[in-house]
């Protein structure tokens, strides 16, 4: 195979950027939705901006880098857990749903976040970790002190059986049984995490109505909407059935690795029970209250698409949902082709929300990629995810392309790694800090010692000095995501996978809205790729928008370089 020309895909690619798309509709023409096709960044106020010196980011960092989050274009930002907690869990073990932890500042630093977003016009979504709380939380120490309080029922608590073991063979995520033995109480309560993050009950109808009340207590804020945290776990079997156990060769999927005893099990009984469509029709119900605001759902089931599906159903239940199977380690054109349209299938009136990337996976470009092409392969996982039908989170980060960070044994905060070092060590390579400035101390985060270590290799992906490179993965960011807006069938149209007979590498995606037809044709590989134009697109003649990526009118011949992609629509 002969390599083509760079001079000539360098020419090719800078006149086919210049292209306006002629079709391309504004989005004033009919009533819209903001979140439907929206971008959403997620924030990890952690590892932010630091601006009081305690090595840890905080709400004050986030207001003053919105101006850097407004000039990415995305629509939204999504703010991890911020409340009172112990910090067991970093933050998704709340202590108190209505105040801010003085680690990240106080409610009146949350609203001047509020406002500062509304100037740049940028919505604001925030975490409720709803099936669970701190062992902290005054609920949980009330609820624990005998079997008759007001809150004794608050919780998910069992008798043990005869012999004094637990109530049945439930395990915890991050590692051991699901339940924990309370002298005070003589009863087991039941965790799906650690345990000190007791699980709610939803099936007292006290509790769901405080919940209810803990949520419109932010919209009262202000709020745009929230990101639901294990949402399809607030429910169990009330009958506190046994999981059935899995064959070995089934111990894979869903974020857990095989060694966990977790992925053992069947979770019929312990997640993802019916009662929780009728919770979430309630919190649908709070919302409409509120005109305009949103619920974005993190699901994790048995099967997540399906239960996507169900859970954003009729419009009466969440507005979208996101699961894990693009976060996953599989990667190739027929395993997101596969997922997309198996989604699409069952999906009906419900919406998607597409995400490669956050706070608990492997940073994509080195759960993806090869480390060949980092940039590339970082401005063509974009370009594919934005091009999926839904909304689209992106993970601090990822506009700079960054890669997981290696943090020894000795460094490790998250007890998930902790627990199971080496086979897994943990989410903190994903959750080190943002690089502002590498002539500074501390890449500009902080002025102090960071409470992850920065990644050597970060240094050089700042922000400044990609910000003055034209072709950075930053500027790419803001370019890229500013075109998108005005092409609707990216924003809203229906979505058809083309077959690439004999090119398994080449991922080629229809979008069209009205008579507007689109192609998106990505390179998934870190080599060059030829392919020709399958029969029956001989209309799609005109290049759009390409980077890498050499198409040839004539003989309808595509030529990519590694991560390469274009976007080609028919000539009318």
């Amino acid at each position: 195979m002969n390599n083509p020309n760079p001079s000539r895909i360098k020419e090719m690619n800078q006149i086919s950027n210049a292209l306006p798309f002629d079709a391309a509709l504004t989005l004033s023409d009919e009533a819209l939705e903001w979140w439907r096709g929206a971008v959403i960044y997620q924030v990890y106020p952690r590892s932010f901006y630091d601006t009081n010196a305690d090595g840890i980011g905080d709400l004050r960092g986030i207001t003053q880098k919105m101006d850097y989050i407004a000039n990415l274009g995305v629509d939204a930002i999504w703010v991890s857990p911020f409340f009172k907690s112990p910090m067991k869990d970093f933050g998704y073990d709340i202590s108190d749903y209505r105040d801010v932890d003085p680690l990240f500042g106080t409610l009146a630093d949350f609203d001047e976040l509020l406002a500062a977003a509304k100037k740049a016009n940028i919505k604001v979504m925030i975490d409720q970790v709803l099936s669970h709380t701190s062992d902290q939380h005054p609920w949980f120490i009330e609820s624990r002190q005998s079997q008759n309080n007001p809150k004794s029922d608050w919780y998910v608590w069992a008798d043990a059986k005869e012999d004094g073991s637990p109530p049945n063979n439930w395990h915890s995520i991050f590692g051991g049984g699901a339940w924990e033995w309370s002298e005070e109480r003589q009863q087991y309560y039941f965790h799906n995490f650690l345990r000190s993050q007791p699980d709610l009950n939803y099936h007292c109808p006290e509790l769901r109505a405080q919940i209810i009340e803990e949520i419109e207590f932010w919209l009262k804020r202000g709020v745009d909407g929230f990101r639901l945290d294990a949402i399809n776990f607030c429910y169990h079997d009330k009958e506190l059935r046994d999981n059935p156990i899995k064959p070995i060769e089934e111990r894979v999927g869903r974020g857990f690795s095989a060694d966990n005893p977790y992925a053992a099990q069947y979770h019929y009984y312990d997640n993802t029970q019916p009662e929780n469509l009728s919770f979430l029709e309630d919190v649908r119900a709070l919302l409409d209250k509120y005109p305009g605001t949103v619920t974005l759902g993190e699901i994790n089931s048995e099967n997540s698409l399906a239960s996507l599906a169900e859970y954003t159903q009729g419009h009466k239940r969440l507005h979208m949902g996101y699961s894990f199977e693009l976060l996953a380690d599989e990667y190739s054109a027929d395993y997101i082709r596969n997922t997309v349209n198996e989604l699409e299938s069952v999906l009906k009136e419900g919406w998607s929300c597409w995400s490669i990337s956050n706070h608990d996976v492997e940073r994509v470009v080195s759960r993806w990629g090869t480390g060949r092409y980092n940039d590339e392969l970082a401005k063509m996982l974009l370009t594919l995810t934005a091009s999926l039908r839904g909304t689209i989170c992106v993970y601090q980060g990822e506009e700079l392309g960054l890669t997981q960070a290696s943090v020894s044994k000795e460094q490790l905060k998250d007890p998930f790694g902790i627990e199971f070092w080496p086979e897994f060590k943990g989410r903190d390579g994903c959750r080190t800090p943002m690089v502002w400035d590498s002539e500074k101390l501390y890449a500009d985060f902080s002025t102090v010692e960071t409470w992850l270590p920065i990644a050597p290799d970060h240094y050089s992906r700042c922000v400044k000095s990609q910000a003055s490179n034209s072709q950075s993965v930053l500027n790419y960011y803001k370019n890229f995501l500013a075109w998108r807006k005005q092409q609707k069938p990216l924003i809203v149209g229906d979505i058809e996978f083309i077959e690439m007979p004999d090119t398994s590498n080449i991922l080629l995606i229809q979008r069209s809205h009205g008579d507007t037809k689109m192609l998106v044709a990505l390179n998934l590989c870190d080599d060059v790729s030829v392919a020709v134009r399958p029969e029956g697109l001989t209309g799609f003649t005109d290049v759009i928008r390409s980077e890498s990526c050499d198409v040839n009118a004539d003989n309808g011949e595509w030529t990519f370089q590694p991560y390469g992609f274009c976007f080609i629509s028919e000539r009318t």
